[in-house]
Order: C-alpha cells, then sequence, then structure tokens
C-alpha cells in the first residue's frame, strides 16, 4: 500500500506560480531612466533584423519551454521528496490457541534450605525448583508464560510470551535471595492477579512455588487468594520444603541446623482451596502431570492476530528525478539565453 507520511507538504506546489502575483515585479518608471531620455540606434537595414528574428523565434520558444519545464520538474520533484512517499508493506503476526500461565516462585533466604538430596547429597530448594518448573516450562508448548520472582518485595522477572525458552533461561539463572531474605507471598500473588486479570477469562492460570512462610509485604495471602478468586484466577500451589524440626541451611560460611524454616503447608492448601487450585509437593513425582491435566481442561485464549504496516520509504526516487532537473539547468547557467543561443548554433 502507497502513502505519503506528511501529505500537508503538497500545499507547497503552487508557491511558484503564487509569489510573482503576490510580489509582482517592479519596472523603472520613464523618469527614473537617464534624464528621461531614449537613445536608438537605427540599423540601416531594419527588414534583415525582422527577418533574422523570425527565424528563430521557433527554436527560442522551444528553449523557453524546456528550460520552464526543468524548473517545474525540479520543484515538483523536491516538494514530493518532502512529503516522504513509502511503500506500506502489511505483516501480519498470529498467535495460536493457548492458556495464559504465569509462574510465582520464592526466592527467599528460606530457598538456601539443604532439606533435599539427590543422588546421596545435599541439594536446596531452589535447585529442586529450577528442576520442577524447568520441565513444567518445556512441556507447555503454544501456552504464554510469564515469571515473577518474590523475596522482601515481588517483581515481574519476564511478561507473559510465547518464547518459553528465554523464560526457561530467565528461571536457571535466579538465585536465593534475589529478590531479598524476606517471603512476600501475599504480594507475589497480588501481583500476579494484577497481570492475568485483563487476559480472557477462563485461561487465567498462576502457579505458585514456595514454603508457605508469609514474613513481608502489604498484602496477606488469604487476602490475596479472595483477591485472585473474585477475578477469576486459578492458583494450583507446589510446596517446598520439609516437615522436619531442624533443617540445615548454609549462613555466614557454616552450617546452621534451625527449627523455622519448615513449610507452612496449611496456608499454601488454603490458598489452593480458595481459588479452586490445586495443592501439590515438590518430590511428588505426578505434581508435574496433574496440574498439565488440570490446566489442560480449561479454556484456551483465542487465537489473536495483529497485523503492522513496515513503511519502506521511497523519496529517493523524486529526490533522484530533482538531481537531474538541477544537473540540466545546470548545464545552462544562464538560463533561458544560453539555452536559446546554444539551439541557435546548431
Amino acid at each position: 500500500m502507497f502513502e505519503f507520511h506528511w501529505p500537508w507538504a503538497a500545499l507547497l506546489l503552487p508557491l511558484p506560480f503564487l509569489l510573482p502575483r503576490l510580489w509582482p515585479e517592479r519596472r523603472p518608471r520613464a523618469e527614473e531612466t537617464l534624464e528621461g531620455q531614449r537613445q536608438t540606434l537605427l540599423h540601416p537595414h531594419p527588414e534583415r533584423l525582422q527577418a533574422a528574428y523570425r527565424a528563430k523565434r521557433p527554436r527560442r520558444q522551444m528553449a523557453g519551454w524546456v528550460h520552464l519545464a526543468l524548473l517545474i520538474l525540479l520543484w515538483i520533484s523536491l516538494v514530493l521528496a518532502l512529503m516522504r512517499p513509502q511503500w506500506l508493506t502489511p505483516h501480519t503476526e498470529v498467535s495460536s490457541p493457548g492458556y495464559d500461565l504465569l509462574l510465582a516462585v520464592d526466592t527467599s533466604h528460606s530457598m538456601e534450605a539443604l532439606d533435599f538430596s539427590a543422588q546421596g547429597l545435599p541439594i536446596n530448594r531452589m535447585a529442586v525448583v529450577k528442576g520442577v518448573m524447568g520441565r513444567f516450562i518445556d512441556g507447555r508448548e503454544g501456552d504464554r508464560v510469564g515469571l515473577i520472582v518474590f523475596g522482601s518485595q515481588a517483581f515481574v522477572l519476564s511478561p507473559l510470551t510465547l518464547d518459553r525458552r528465554a523464560t526457561r533461561q530467565l528461571l536457571d539463572g535466579i538465585d536465593a535471595n534475589i529478590a531479598g531474605p524476606g517471603t512476600a507471598l501475599g504480594d507475589a500473588i497480588a501481583l500476579g492477579v494484577k497481570r492475568l486479570r485483563d487476559r480472557p477469562a477462563g485461561s487465567r492460570v498462576m502457579i505458585l512455588i514456595a514454603d508457605g512462610d508469609n514474613s513481608a509485604g502489604g498484602f496477606a495471602p488469604q487476602e490475596a487468594a479472595a483477591l485472585a478468586r473474585a477475578l477469576g484466577v486459578r492458583i494450583h500451589v507446589i510446596g517446598v520444603g520439609s516437615e522436619d524440626k531442624s533443617i540445615p541451611i548454609p549462613e555466614e560460611g557454616t552450617i546452621r541446623y534451625r527449627d523455622d524454616l519448615t513449610m507452612d503447608e496449611a496456608t499454601l492448601r488454603a490458598i489452593a482451596d480458595t481459588t479452586g487450585g490445586a495443592y501439590f509437593r515438590a518430590t511428588d513425582a505426578r505434581a508435574l502431570e496433574e496440574i498439565s491435566r488440570r490446566i489442560n481442561e480449561l479454556e484456551k485464549t483465542e487465537a489473536e492476530a495483529r497485523t503492522a504496516y513496515l513503511p519502506e520509504p521511497l523519496y529517493r526516487w523524486p529526490l533522484l528525478f530533482a538531481l537531474l532537473a538541477l544537473l540540466g539547468l545546470g548545464l545552462f547557467p544562464e538560463g533561458r539565453k544560453r539555452f536559446a543561443r546554444r539551439l541557435s548554433s546548431d
């Protein structure tokens, strides 16, 4: 599709034709000539001058028209270049039907607790979260996946996107304490609800991965869960941690055993029940399959098609014609008279 970016510049086209009428050329009056006198040189054979003038007149007229045409071409080409002609190429982006999944990952200090083991070696809760949710992201082809991290505060690390690979890389790069040592569980839920409330109803899903402890933020987990239920956001919860009384955790370069790092499973279950979601333990091998099955039972977001027009500038072409016209006028700097003399010499 062709268009001018600045079509109003076409108002400049009649300017050269209006200027001579607005400011006519001032001719000297007879009294302004030398003493008001005229001196005339008489030719002995005036009939010969008239015959020569009649013979050269057609060529002079043609030279005048060529000179005028070059000037008009120059002006029109410059105005067209100023109007910025461009060709618009349509580019359509179609997103397939899918779900809007927002992952909220706890990154508080308690996620460094070493209450899991793999191949006989202790691993912290954050490593378990990365493994569990990494596999989940890889299996959600066609869905829009976002990522929220929360510690003392909650932050959107990745908006909802179809680029699951980018979201997986961001997940692999997070560490405990990245958002502060506290746990703003209620704020994380409220932030996720805010991000999902504008998405189509029926496909708003949030997956919360936490240990249930709420020690920071302005929202209580129960209040945020009630808000999620009111706005149609379903929250599936994955609890991370153990119920041991003494849990090891690295602090100040050594391993300490603390009894205040147990998982608050009651709070996590209440969040899932309030919003119509499900609760799982991170060590449950069937947790991911069950969450995926429940998500697949929901209504998918309809496919979206957006068309953007990419402009390709075309000002070079009228500018080229302007340069050619200017070159033609430059070959004859004296304008119409020089052009006429050259034609008469042929």
